[in-house]
């Protein structure tokens, strides 16, 4: 017909993680046709056979360019936290590969979903999440990197710890980097951010903070979800010297996180994480965000459909009151 105009095609990278799925629908709403790029293509396409897959790995160049093929944009979602002590360098090499098979592709746009810059030297896991970006917009393909610290979600990491720690522990030491502050964003608004930027006027590759709209340090954080929960705010004994590599292992034994990742995770709490401003939420006429406890409202909600917590942390969630009604 006439006046139609053709799909839009923009390679998925992480389809299949938390980030990932969440922004799919986003994307086919704005006119996105979306190519979904996994390791195992046979294993996704059994689990969502709807969806356009397709199998190849960022790092190389060959599957890279199959599946950049006739694509106008791309999102990078790709994060190699523990996968072994040389993720680092091996994440960075893999963005450096991307990129440049992006622009033999013709790609015109790709958007990186990193993390906020810590004030200080921060974690490997943070700084290889720089350094990504850095290597990303270092190509010839313009590239937005966008920065978030806390992504609150069903699915995400972080909410994940924060949800099994407030949910399960009446009583816990408070270590020092609890202390540390962050600005937590829902991922519908992490959805919204991706999303338009993929059309923002861009002149040249530049990276953009995209915080939440509250400043919250890590105890107010469990304190506010322990709220939503209709749960008594945990008590807290403050241990100055319990360092975040000891702390983690309450953490790898009170949450269902996995242990190399949330090693990572709490090891990355040891400073501020706040973004340097806000101005992309205007950037891109979106200044009204979610607060943390209505994100976290989402997060719980979402569970619902999930199958009942098993074993003895699921007993004493129950007996704590958390339902499964209000969760």
């Amino acid at each position: 017909m006439a006046g139609l105009q053709p799909a839009r095609l923009l390679l998925l990278t992480g389809a299949t993680g938390f980030v990932g799925g969440a922004v799919r629908p986003a994307l086919a709403r704005e006119g996105w046709q979306v190519r979904c790029l996994t390791r195992d293509a046979a294993r996704a396409q059994k689990r969502e056979p709807d969806l356009d897959w397709v199998q190849g790995d960022v790092a190389d160049p060959a599957s890279c360019a199959r599946a950049l093929d006739g694509c106008q944009a791309a999102l990078y979602l790709v994060h190699g936290i523990g996968e072994g002590g040389n993720y680092h360098r091996h994440e960075v090499t893999a963005a450096a590969t991307f990129s440049k098979a992006a622009a033999a592709a013709g790609v015109e746009r790709i958007v990186y979903l990193g993390g906020v810059a810590p004030v200080g030297k921060g974690s490997d896991h943070l700084r290889s999440r720089l350094d990504v970006g850095e290597s990303l917009r270092a190509g010839s393909v313009k590239t937005i990197e966008l920065r978030a610290s806390m992504i609150v979600g069903h699915g995400s990491l972080s909410w994940l710890i924060v949800r099994d720690l407030a949910a399960r522990l009446p009583f816990m030491v408070l270590p020092r980097w609890l202390k540390s502050r962050t600005q937590p964003v829902a991922i519908d608004d992490v959805g919204v951010a991706l999303v338009r930027a993929l059309e923002m006027q861009l002149g040249a590759s530049a990276w953009f903070d995209i915080p939440g709209p509250v400043t919250l340090s890590g105890k107010e954080i469990l304190e506010e979800t322990a709220r939503v929960m209709g749960l008594r705010h945990p008590r807290m004994i403050e241990v100055p010297l319990l360092s975040p590599r000891l702390s983690s292992q309450w953490v790898r034994f009170v949450t269902r996180a996995e242990w190399s990742v949330a090693r990572e995770v709490v090891t990355g709490l040891t400073e501020d994480l706040l973004a340097r401003d806000d101005r992309f939420w205007d950037l891109i006429g979106h200044p009204h965000r979610s607060s943390f406890a209505e994100a976290a409202r989402l997060a719980l909600d979402a569970e619902r459909g999930d199958h009942r917590v098993q074993g003895a942390w699921g007993a004493i969630e129950r007996m704590r009151g958390l339902s499964k009604s209000s969760a």
